[in-house]
């Protein structure tokens, strides 16, 4: 049946939702590229509480889909950004889920990796301090059996005074990790309090003192993640880095260009948009691990689109179009977030991401995203 999606100019337009998804099962684990997938945490809709209170997590419903997710071969990326880290899930409630993901992982067969950051501190602090919460973190990963992601720090970009304090703070976490961790750089389109990180707002300047971190502790980055969505600064960034450490994008504007690589190497894979699109970015994998090139773009690059629209300023809400396809595609049953924040995006996003994603086929059962939808229309006066 024709749903009346509202455009950004408020009209009213016809689209004819698809009656079939994409065929899309799991498969052989991965052998060219390493991918992860940063999952989104799902809200209790029955909890009564507030934005500003500690979230209330549907556990069952948010570790089913890491199980989906690794079903498909895809690793899991815990407690990051798409989790609403600093937007709805504080350090309690990431240590909890850590913990959690953790052990399913173990039972799954799973892949995961779990983020390191500072959002236990809830004022200003100086650097011992900073170094004190990005321990403590660390500790809760490491003992969890996950592999380590050291986030960007809002407080060490407060804190810091240049370069040196950077490589001061990340030298002794490094020194003192476990095993080899990844590091993340996250840009301010996702976070405006990350602005100048690494000493710098010179994105030259501040790409040397990132460098110079790895090169004082090689053995122990196992690889870094990029999210500056510069394709080109990304790409001459890990021309640079040393022999056997990983560049994973989390460039959601340019990444099939950047995992399918050049002459000179390629990107692995840290990314939000592929928690909508695991399975469709496991199948175009697939297709990559046998050489076809053409392929896996004539797979993935149709999902840019998607991924613009979902990651659009201000960047740093995606979370609600992911949260909100998730409910469309089944994962739950209701398009309730941790903080409030499905309020985030408007109508016509809510209109758009749905249309473009059911283009694709994402849906596993089309009928039921296109009731949804159609829910939400009547919901917000749409009754048509």
């Amino acid at each position: 049946m024709t749903l009346h999606l509202p455009d950004a100019h408020g009209a009213l337009r016809a689209y004819e939702p698809r009656t079939e998804p994409l065929a899309l099962t799991p498969g052989a684990p991965f052998t060219s590229r390493t991918v992860f997938s940063a999952a989104h945490v799902v809200a209790d809709p029955y909890a009564d509480t507030t934005p500003d209170s500690p979230a209330a997590v549907d556990w069952d419903a948010t570790l089913a889909f890491r199980r989906h997710l690794w079903s498909h071969g895809l690793g899991v990326a815990e407690a990051m950004d798409t989790a609403q880290r600093g937007m709805g899930l504080d350090w309690a409630g990431a240590a909890e889920l850590i913990r959690r993901s953790a052990a399913e992982a173990k039972a799954a067969g799973g892949r995961i990796a779990c983020g390191v950051g500072t959002d236990q501190l809830t004022g200003p602090a100086n650097l011992t301090e900073v170094r004190a919460a990005y321990e403590e973190q660390l500790a809760v990963v490491e003992e969890s059996g996950a592999q380590a992601i050291l986030m960007a720090s809002r407080a060490l970009a407060a804190a810091a005074r240049g370069p040196e304090d950077y490589l001061e703070v990340y030298g002794h976490l490094l020194r003192q990790a476990a095993e080899p961790v990844i590091l993340h750089w996250l840009g301010p389109m996702f976070d405006p309090a990350l602005e100048g990180y690494w000493g710098s707002s010179d994105l030259d300047a501040a790409t040397d003192t990132f460098l110079d971190v790895i090169a004082a502790h090689p053995a122990k980055v196992d690889g870094i993640k990029v999210s500056l969505l510069d394709a080109q600064r990304e790409t001459d960034l890990r021309r640079r880095l040393p022999k056997g450490v990983r560049c994973y994008t989390g460039d959601d504007f340019h990444y099939p260009e950047l995992i399918a690589g050049d002459e000179q190497g390629f990107s692995h894979a840290l990314l939000g948009i592929f928690d909508p699109l695991g399975p469709l970015a496991a199948q175009a994998v697939r297709v990559l691990d046998t050489g076809d090139r053409e392929g896996f773009r004539a797979l993935l690059d149709p999902t840019v689109e998607l991924s613009r629209h979902l990651f659009q300023a201000p960047t740093r809400f995606y979370k609600t179009g992911v949260v909100f396809l998730a409910w469309l595609a089944g994962h739950q049953s209701h398009f309730t977030m941790v903080g409030g924040l499905q309020s985030a995006r408007s109508l016509p996003h809510f209109a758009r991401a749905y249309e473009l994603a059911d283009t694709l086929g994402l849906f596993p059962d089309p009928k039921r995203a296109e009731e949804r939808m159609r829910n939400l229309l009547s919901l917000y006066g749409v009754d048509r």
